[in-house]
């Protein structure tokens, strides 16, 4: 395993998110899928879990308020050094925090947020829980990138909120469809930011990518558990990847990493 286990710089990702109606069965859904664990998170938090992958934290699945209207959506949580100013320049940009900042107990320090597209996203200010502990490996987050219909808004307000470089892609790469603008910490790539018109199964989001072991029998598994496939598999140039929803309705994708 790739262990993670040190505080990760401001801007980039470093933990996952879901809050479910049915807590016992997202847990039954995602447990064999991406063989978790799981384990009771921060009182504060309400009733939430922590996943672990062979005992390494990967994600957290929150139950929602019963008469919450939220749907089911996985949150991309990105590293901060302090929650309270980076939700003051999420304000400033014109991006609206919807939840927070509030204290996770010793665990750290929260925000929830929207960019100017409604784009939802968390930022983490971590303490004792500083984020995921495995990435990269089957059953662990691998990467998230924001889909948008407006790519340049986007890398100007992510870029001025988290005070990281954006890199535009190189337009016949991104002509191909197999590039991205990427959102940079200290030269490294560590979340993309996709110009589409195609949002036909939602709204501008941040779109989660878990790696798995082969994707098609993953998919099968997953249609077997009560999910749903949005998008069959199909090779890129990052490994084979396909979209799913769980039994709710919450959208993420796998890929095998070549």
């Amino acid at each position: 395993m790739t262990a993670v286990k040190v505080r990760v710089a401001q801007g980039t990702p470093c933990w996952v998110s879901l809050v479910v109606h049915d807590l016992e069965g997202a847990e039954a859904f995602y447990g064999p899928l991406l063989d978790w664990s799981f384990t009771p998170g921060p009182a504060e938090l309400g009733c939430y879990v922590r996943a672990s992958l062979h005992g390494a934290k990967v994600a957290g699945i929150g139950l929602a308020p019963a008469d919450s209207a939220l749907p089911t959506e996985w949150t991309t949580y990105f590293a901060v050094d302090s929650a309270d100013d980076v939700s003051q320049r999420v304000r400033e940009c014109g991006g609206t925090v919807a939840v927070g900042p509030l204290q996770s107990g010793a665990a750290g320090r929260l925000a929830v947020a929207a960019d100017l597209s409604g784009a939802f996203f968390g930022l983490w200010e971590g303490r004792e829980h500083l984020g995921w502990e495995v990435v990269g490996e089957p059953g662990a987050p691998v990467w998230s990138e924001l889909v948008t219909n407006d790519e340049p808004l986007a890398a100007a307000f992510y870029g001025s909120v988290l005070g990281r470089a954006v890199v535009e892609a190189d337009p016949s790469a991104l002509a191909r469809g197999d590039e991205e603008a990427t959102l940079q910490v200290d030269g490294h790539r560590v979340a993309g930011i996709r110009q589409t018109g195609d949002l036909r199964d939602g709204p501008p989001r941040w779109r989660v990518y878990f790696a798995v072991a082969d994707v098609d029998p993953t998919v099968h598994q997953a249609l077997a558990l009560g999910g749903s496939l949005l998008v069959a598999p199909y090779d890129t140039p990052y490994g084979r990847v396909a979209r799913l929803a769980d039994p709710e309705g919450g959208r993420f994708s796998i890929v095998k990493l070549p």
